[in-house]
């Protein structure tokens, strides 16, 4: 559905997006991460064929985004950032024109709008004008839009930017309803958002993808990922950290004290799982857990460890 093979942007000297190859099918919600200025807008927008690549070439649903720009538009639906729309218009009113532009007429156009309304809960402002809604409803209106045609491809950037969490889970739940048949890119800077909805995640830096994978495989790259917290007295902290050590899958065990309790980290060698091991030790020695959980790892750990610091590009650019 999707298909960027060396896609390259560069403005003057600055190589925004350098050589990005890589492919989307039906019923991916593929997640967008980077720092500000990795590339992931920039490459948003050539898939959309609103700037022209440099170099390399964009496919969507087979039609070449540069050659056949008008049949692949209409294969997609695009959130851009910041949700543009006709300020004086009426929700309604723009949804209507929107209906017009892609196509569609009399009853056929009520439907697609009434069940865009639907789908993104705009019936409370229909009748305002677009410029005096909230960030939230302005970004619904954005993505009623995007959806109208009902597209087999959705383009979406920050698609819960400004949104309450109310709001961020209608249009999660909204966005995991409809990804068995589309093909879903967003992108965002919540790494939570990519374990809620996306079934995939790619890490850009500096115009290059880093990471691509499922959120559990990126997950697993985590230093926390299968590690144990265990929280106890701290008087009995010294003693639990020496018998825990004494575990053979054990790499590691950190301690940091709140309030009278020790909480111990306990990180694995190579992933392994340790859960229950720790269980079974805190039984036999009758320590008085107050806390005992395994962690999944983290992605933002793994976000940091891939991506350059924006004071770091900074220093680079400079010289």
């Amino acid at each position: 559905m999707i298909e960027l093979e060396q896609l390259t942007k560069k403005f003057g000297p600055v190589t925004a997006v350098a050589g990005i190859d890589l492919k989307a099918g039906v019923g991916e919600v593929l997640g967008f991460l980077g720092p500000n200025g990795a590339g992931k807008s920039t490459t948003m927008k050539m898939i959309t064929g609103y700037l022209a690549p440099t170099s390399g070439r964009a496919r969507v649903c087979g039609h070449d985004v540069e050659t056949q720009t008008l049949q692949a538009q209409a294969a997609m639906g695009y959130l851009p950032e910041g949700a543009p729309a006709y300020g004086d218009m009426t929700p309604r009113q723009f949804l209507n024109f929107i209906a017009q532009v892609r196509g569609f007429s009399d009853a056929a156009a009520k439907a697609r709008v009434d069940a865009a309304v639907g789908k993104t809960e705009l019936d409370p402002v229909l009748e305002q004008p677009i410029e005096t809604l909230s960030k939230g409803f302005k970004r619904r209106v954005g993505l009623a839009q995007a959806i109208l045609h009902d597209p087999p491809v959705l383009i979406m950037d920050e698609p819960t930017d400004g949104l309450d969490p109310n709001q961020k889970h209608s249009v999660r739940a909204l966005i995991r309803a409809m990804a068995s048949e589309k093909t879903i890119i967003i992108s965002t800077h919540l790494l939570d958002e990519v374990e809620a909805v996306c079934t995939r995640a790619v890490i850009i830096d500096r115009g290059r993808i880093v990471a691509d994978g499922t959120p559990a495989q990126l997950l697993a790259r985590s230093r926390h990922h299968n590690a144990v917290t265990l929280t106890l007295p701290a008087a009995q902290a010294e003693r639990a950290k020496a018998k825990l050590k004494s575990l053979g899958p054990v790499a590691s065990v950190e301690q940091s004290d709140i309030s009278g309790t020790a909480r111990l980290s306990i990180f694995p060698k190579n992933g392994s799982l340790l859960i229950e091991d720790v269980s079974a030790l805190a039984v036999a020695e009758k320590w008085d857990v107050k806390e005992l959980y395994a962690e999944a790892g983290r992605l933002d750990e793994v976000f940091r460890a891939l991506t350059t610091h924006d004071a770091t590009r900074a220093r680079e650019a400079r010289t």
